[in-house]
């Protein structure tokens, strides 16, 4: 059975500017990530339990897991666990202010 995986229009915009930036580098780099972006997201899907709960301040975060891209540990992605799968929320580094995005 395939997981049900809900994208928000953020999300779907993160990967892009997120494979944009890292195609500079060759675009092999950039399509590995894609392609380890989508087999994460089926992980996920399949056991949305496994992300750790993102401790966030606010409302809108209730519920919210985060869990690392396999393969490029320094981008999270940031869903809620659904009944029938998960929805992505946000792609993002590590290294940038997450709260401050999520306001």
């Amino acid at each position: 059975m395939n997981p049900n995986i809900t994208r928000s229009a953020q999300s779907v915009e993160d990967v892009y500017e997120i494979a944009t930036y890292l195609s500079r580098d060759g675009l092999s780099i950039a399509e590995r990530f894609l392609d380890a972006v989508e087999s994460t997201f089926q992980t996920l899907g399949r056991t949305p339990l496994i992300g750790v709960p993102h401790a966030g301040s606010k409302h809108s975060q209730t519920g919210l897991r985060r869990w690392r891209v396999r393969g490029f540990e320094n981008f999270m992605i940031f869903y809620h666990p659904l009944s029938n799968g998960i929805e992505i929320v946000r792609v993002l580094h590590g290294a940038r202010d997450i709260e401050s995005l999520f306001e």
